[in-house]
């Protein structure tokens, strides 16, 4: 099998994908159908760079950190949404 050469802007952006959204490796596979292996490979590669480099260390700490608020965001909402829906139910058992 011929090994497929990716330009370094699309690996960026898969392993960003990853771990900046916290998309699955199994859903980034699908979508855009690469192997199996292939973005374990390049978040390695990413992570090996990480130690090298601390440009792309503080991009990787800035990575978890957007997607730790992003995350603290949803459960935000999520609970916004059921005080609202608890505020609703509480308001028509008083009238």
């Amino acid at each position: 099998m011929k090994k497929k050469n990716y330009e370094q802007t699309f690996k960026d952006r898969i392993v960003q994908l990853h771990l900046e959204e916290g998309r699955t490796i199994s859903s980034l596979n699908k979508e855009y159908q690469l192997g199996s292996g292939t973005i374990n490979n390049w978040l390695k590669a990413y992570h090996k760079a990480c130690l090298e480099n601390p440009k792309k260390a503080e991009e990787k700490d800035t990575y978890a950190e957007i997607h730790r608020l992003r995350k603290e965001l949803e459960e935000m909402e999520k609970e916004n949404r059921f005080l609202k829906k608890a505020a609703a139910f509480f308001a028509k058992e008083i009238d």
